[in-house]
């Protein structure tokens, strides 16, 4: 088993695992998980969520942001400036679509997130930009 500095299990999951996991989520939620799919912009259900709590992964539950880490970028994407743990989000080069980004996607089941860009505010100077349908929304502190 693999594990996090924060205790958090990262084994990855199995073909099979995954499969089982996505039966219980949208056409959409699927095409942007399993399939590197994009929102589009001002859609997202969590875009306007201010209540506190944690940001896991749709997929396997792994927490991957804070509320207390989230910003406003009026980019129509919620954004955060770093993750709960670096370990939970593994990040990919990504030149599709005519340029060079880098993808994110959750360290456990792979599921992609969206975007990390260095154009965030301090501490870390980044942007991680999430698609909703890749997250849940868990309230409290």
């Amino acid at each position: 088993m693999s594990t996090s500095a924060s205790g958090y299990d990262l084994t990855p999951l199995t073909d099979a695992e995954k499969q089982q996991r996505a039966a219980g989520l949208t056409a959409e939620e699927r095409r942007i998980l399993l399939n590197q799919g994009t929102e589009p912009p001002f859609c997202g259900g969590l875009l306007d969520n201010k209540e506190s709590g944690t940001y896991p992964c749709k997929l396997c539950h792994l927490p991957l942001f804070r509320s207390d880490q989230k910003f406003e970028t009026r980019t129509g994407w919620p954004s955060f400036y770093q993750p709960v743990d670096p370990e939970h989000v593994k990040e990919l080069r990504d030149d599709s679509h005519g340029m060079v980004r880098t993808e994110i996607r959750c360290a456990r089941c792979d599921g992609h997130l969206g975007h990390v860009f260095p154009d965030g505010p301090p501490p870390t100077g980044l942007r991680y930009c999430l698609n909703s349908a890749s997250l849940v929304f868990e309230a409290g502190d």
